[in-house]
């Protein structure tokens, strides 16, 4: 099976697993990646994601992932629903149904809503990593488009197509995000590839025009983090964010709760002023008090009905 526009599936197609009965109607494709296709789906009254995979090892691999995680962080509703074949006229298509993540990508969020939202979705980002790592893996392809932004800043990661467990060589990666391109280190899964991939990220979504410009014009030779940090020190919304992206860069946390911990600490200058008076930053602050607001509501809501 390929990717190509000619294979993917109509909508109203009914996918019928083989071995576990499930059926899925598929209602619209939701992307493409280069292992697969997913769609929004239903099954029964419940709406899904289904990712129906090129090879099926490929894809089995990935479905270990999630259910890896799903036992480790057990208190909430599995990721993963269902792993099967099915048959469509004399092709066998392999696919797993999760959970539907509703939301954006990264950069489109911010683009929508402002860049005061970075510090909150830099924060959930850096803990949704830490529980990755502290389960053995890495996520490897980290990028805007693999990072889903919901209602109030909250972060789901997708696509665990290049998830690789530590130790390994990185599965999938995107080049502009990838160390390895910028000559500041190897793509063995560690902490330390993601931190990076995250430091790009928020080059790419602040100063993406430039970012890739960059990546144009350089040799492959004179690519380095120095150069990346030139355009930190340039752009002004980068700029606070500094000492984070140089410790990212060069792989210098301890581990991912630090690197999460050094992230919570920061201090924009336009939150200091806040920040002195209250302690606490001020994206925390405000992420509080929308919290609050949400709680007056539906308190309110339900006292009156």
């Amino acid at each position: 099976m390929t990717t190509s526009s000619e294979s993917r599936l109509p909508p109203g197609t009914v996918l019928r697993g083989k071995w576990n009965g499930k059926s899925y109607t598929l209602r619209r494709l939701l992307g493409v990646g280069s292992n697969g296709q997913v769609y929004l789906a239903a099954s029964g009254r419940s709406i899904c994601a289904v990712k129906i995979g090129q090879d099926p090892a490929e894809l089995q691999a990935e479905a270990n992932v999630l259910a890896s995680l799903d036992k480790r962080e057990r208190g909430r509703s599995p990721f993963l629903l269902d792993v099967d074949d099915a048959v469509a006229g004399e092709r066998v298509l392999p696919f797993y149904a999760m959970q539907y993540v509703p939301g954006m990508p990264v950069k489109t969020y911010i683009r929508r809503y402002g860049e005061e939202w970075v510090g909150v979705i830099g924060y959930r980002l850096l803990k949704r990593l830490s529980e990755l790592h502290a389960a053995g893996w890495v996520f490897g392809d980290l990028k805007s488009d693999n990072i889903l932004v919901g209602q109030y800043g909250r972060v789901s990661l997708v696509d665990y197509g290049g998830t690789t467990a530590m130790g390994r060589g990185v599965r999938q990666f995107t080049e502009l995000y990838d160390r390895g391109f910028w000559s500041a280190g190897s793509r063995t899964a560690e902490p330390s590839y993601d931190w990076f991939a995250v430091a790009m990220l928020w080059i790419h979504v602040l100063d993406g025009k430039r970012l890739v410009q960059l990546s144009r014009t350089l040799l492959p030779q004179n690519r380095h983090p120095r150069e990346l940090m030139t355009l930190v020190r340039t752009n002004r919304l980068l700029k606070p964010l500094e000492s984070w992206l140089e410790r990212a860069l060069a792989g210098g946390f301890r581990d991912t709760e630090e690197a999460c911990e050094a992230w919570r600490l920061l201090q924009q200058p336009q939150q200091r002023q806040a920040g002195n008076k209250s302690g606490v930053p001020g994206w925390m602050a405000g992420l509080f008090a929308v919290s609050l607001i949400l709680f007056v509501s539906v308190t309110a809501y339900w006292l009156l009905r």
